[in-house]
C-alpha cells in the first residue's frame, strides 16, 4: 500500500491578514478544519503541518497536535526547504500540498489527485493548472521521486518559496495530470465554479466563511456542497468579489 502524507503549510505571518490560519470559525481554528478535513480523505494516512521558525509561529506548534497533527518547523522563506524536511522524517510515496487558509478543502477532491499520483498515471498532479475548482479547493500532490529531483534543481527564490513552482514550468520534464471538477461532482451546480472564493486571505473572506461556518449544520466536517448552496441562495458570493488573488 502506497504511503501518503498532507503537508499543510500554514504561518501566522500573512501580509493581508495576518494571523488568519487561527482565526475561528465556528468556535475551531481554520488550521483545525482544514487539518480535520485533509484527514478524512481516505487517501491520506499522515497529516503534517509545515510551518516556520518564527517565534509568532509557536502558536502553530502548540495548537496543532491538540486537532491530531504533527508539526515540522523550518525556513520561513524557503518552503521548499520545509517540505523536504518533512518527507525525510515521514517517510512515504506520495506528498499532498495543502494550503492552510482553506478551510473548505474538498475530501473527494483530494483522493482524486492522490490517486492520480498513487496509481503511477502521474508524477505531479492537481486541480489548479487548468482551474475548474473553486478557490480554496486546491490540491496538489506529488510522487517522492519526483519531489526528489525538483529539491536537486529547483533554485531561485520563487521554486523555492512555493513548492510546485518548478513543476507547473517546467512540465515537460513530468507526467502531469489536471483533475478537473467534473471528476469529482455530479450536478452542474459544483463544476466550474471559478467564480467563487471560499479561501482565507481578506477580512472579506473571512466575512463569507464565518457565515458559512455559522449558518449551516454539519457533523465531522461541513459539505462543501453545503456551502455553495447556501452562497447561491443568499446572493453571498457579492462578499467578497472584490478580492483579487495575490500573484505568485
Amino acid at each position: 500500500m502506497t504511503d501518503v502524507i498532507a503537508i499543510v503549510q500554514a504561518r501566522t505571518g500573512s501580509t493581508r491578514l495576518p494571523g488568519k490560519v487561527m482565526y475561528p470559525l465556528n468556535g475551531r481554528p481554520v488550521l483545525e478544519h482544514v487539518v480535520t478535513r485533509t484527514a478524512y480523505a481516505d487517501s491520506v494516512d499522515n497529516v503534517i503541518v509545515a510551518t516556520s521558525t518564527e517565534p509568532a509561529d509557536g502558536v502553530i506548534e502548540q495548537y496543532a497536535p491538540t486537532f491530531g497533527a504533527k508539526v515540522i518547523r523550518g525556513s520561513e522563506s524557503n518552503v521548499l526547504s520545509r517540505f523536504e524536511q518533512t518527507v525525510r522524517k515521514y517517510d512515504s510515496d506520495v506528498i499532498l500540498r495543502v494550503t492552510g487558509d482553506c478551510p473548505l478543502i474538498h475530501p473527494p477532491a483530494i483522493d482524486k489527485v492522490v490517486e492520480a499520483v498513487r496509481s503511477g498515471s502521474a508524477d505531479y498532479a492537481s486541480n489548479i493548472t487548468d482551474r475548474t475548482f473553486p478557490r480554496g479547493l486546491d490540491i496538489e500532490a506529488f510522487s517522492r521521486e519526483s519531489f526528489e529531483q525538483v529539491i536537486s534543481v529547483a533554485t531561485t527564490p520563487a521554486e523555492r518559496e512555493h513548492v510546485t513552482t518548478y513543476y507547473r514550468e517546467n512540465d515537460d520534464e513530468f507526467c502531469t495530470i489536471n483533475i478537473t471538477s467534473k471528476k469529482v461532482f455530479e450536478h452542474d451546480q459544483y463544476i466550474d465554479r471559478t467564480d467563487l472564493r471560499l479561501t482565507l486571505d481578506e477580512a472579506d473572506d473571512y466575512q463569507l466563511l464565518k457565515k458559512i461556518y455559522l449558518e449551516i449544520d454539519y457533523d465531522e466536517i461541513l459539505p462543501v456542497q453545503a456551502a455553495i448552496d447556501l452562497v447561491d441562495a443568499e446572493g453571498l458570493a457579492e462578499i467578497n468579489e472584490s478580492v483579487r488573488q495575490k500573484k505568485i
